[in-house]
């Protein structure tokens, strides 16, 4: 099992940039597949980004690609979110998730009930 502690959140304007971190807890970080979902006022959690157990393969959805960037560093037991060119859109708690990888491939992972494990999430919002 893995505890999971977002950080990083806050108010930005538009076109600022944050960066978040996720914190995780055990010795088997490196075993668990991560990703970074958000949820909005209202509207479903919804995927943002996903990584794998490596680092090497990452996905994102179309609306943060090229200004957000999903990284982690199993040696520090962390996943990282730096988000450049905020938009008001972005607005929302943002959680990260983990699930444990299974197979020597990787395929992203998009919809929530693939992961068990969720932070307690951090608030972004973007005002314009």
């Amino acid at each position: 099992q893995v505890q999971l502690v977002e950080s990083g959140g806050g108010l930005v304007q538009t076109g600022g940039s944050l960066r978040l971190s996720c914190a995780a807890s055990g010795r088997t970080f490196s075993s668990y597949d991560m990703g970074w979902f958000r949820q909005a006022p209202g509207k479903e959690r919804e995927f943002v980004a996903a990584i794998s157990r490596s680092g090497i393969n990452t996905h994102y959805i179309d609306s943060v690609k090229g200004r957000f960037t999903i990284s982690r560093d199993n040696a520090k037991n962390t996943v990282y979110l730096p988000m450049n060119s905020l938009k008001p859109e972005d607005t929302a708690v943002y959680y990260c998730a983990a699930r444990w990888g299974r197979g020597s491939g990787w395929t992203p992972h998009r919809t929530i009930y693939e992961y068990p494990y969720w932070g307690q999430g951090t608030q972004v919002t973007v005002s314009s």
